[in-house]
């Protein structure tokens, strides 16, 4: 048995590939490691590239674009390592990386899924330890009512140091450093995410499953973020995410963890929040187009709540 199994899933994302991975092997030392591409009908030829210039790194080519979740299951079949490193196309690490992360998983077993620090292209430190998203913390959040509300844990919380280790309740999936025995007993992600909540819904099913997620600061990745989201449709500004397949997802991700109550309680928050923006905006005399934008948020919300049959299944 090696001791890690690294898996990118490229799509269209060619130049970033081949910098991830000239990072990645900079930083393997003399640790035995297998690293497997999975490639979601890349049209930039980055398969042909992938093949030419690393021909011992083993290429998986989809003949679409199956998602994220989707391509990283791929690999289950094969695993033979201690464990497995989910690293994004756009995700940089340091020399030291993965020496560290997977020393400390060696030395705290009760680690089931570890996460590093995540700075920006612009130097800024990124949301790297976070909380489960909730329908009370979204509606506040969206409101902008957390300050008010000072005890709700926030998904979001920047307000700590971030300079110690910390179990947290989730890591983002662009470092994702997962235990071979957690995948066992899991899985790895559910197929119903076509992107964005995967990681998400994991770590949530290792907490209940009674395994720690841990921050781990004294190493960092650089990540750009949305690299790829960005072939697949209009980004968000602000999270860097395609606003369409992160309502699914969320919706899902309510559905399947909270039941029909909770993603009916997130739908009746979610269109509050849209009632209090539409209202806001009209008090402050903003742009008609932004006025009208809450109302068709939630419009659309309700929308995918009914083609997802009431938050069971993915569109795609």
């Amino acid at each position: 048995m090696s001791d890690l199994l690294v898996v990118l899933v490229s799509f269209n994302t060619r130049e970033l590939t081949k910098k991830a991975l000239s990072y990645l092997l900079s930083s393997v030392h003399l640790l035995e490691i297998e690293i497997v591409i999975v490639d979601n009908a890349s049209k930039d030829n980055s398969s042909e590239m992938l093949r030419t210039e690393y021909p011992n790194i083993k290429l998986l080519k989809n003949l679409e674009n199956v998602g994220f979740g989707r391509a990283n299951n791929q690999v289950v079949p094969g695993i033979n390592s201690r464990y497995v490193l989910l690293l994004n196309t756009d995700a940089f690490i340091e020399s030291d990386t993965i020496a560290k992360t997977v020393e400390y998983l060696d030395a705290h077993p009760q680690t089931g899924i570890l996460g590093v620090k995540l700075i920006g292209r612009d130097g800024v430190l990124q949301p790297s330890c976070r909380y489960f998203p909730t329908p009370w913390n979204i509606f506040l959040q969206r409101c902008g009512l957390g300050r008010l509300f000072k005890h709700a844990p926030m998904v979001d919380d920047m307000s700590w140091d971030h300079a110690s280790v910390r179990d947290c309740d989730w890591v983002p999936g662009c470092y994702f450093l997962i235990r071979k025995e957690v995948i066992d007993q899991v899985g790895l992600f559910d197929p119903r995410y076509f992107l964005y909540y995967e990681e998400i819904d994991l770590c949530f099913a290792a907490k209940s499953a009674g395994w720690h997620v841990t921050y781990y600061p004294y190493t960092s990745v650089i990540h750009l973020g949305g690299e790829s989201a960005k072939q697949e449709g209009e980004v968000s500004s602000k999270s860097q995410q395609i606003e369409v397949l992160n309502i699914e997802s969320e919706l899902l991700y309510f559905r399947k963890n909270f039941g029909l109550s909770g993603v009916l309680t997130h739908l009746f928050l979610n269109s509050l929040a849209d009632l209090i923006q539409f209202s806001k905006d009209i008090v402050k005399l903003r742009p008609i187009a932004k006025i009208f934008f809450n109302m068709k948020h939630f419009v659309f919300v309700w929308k995918m709540f009914f083609r997802t049959n009431f938050a069971t299944k993915p569109t795609r």
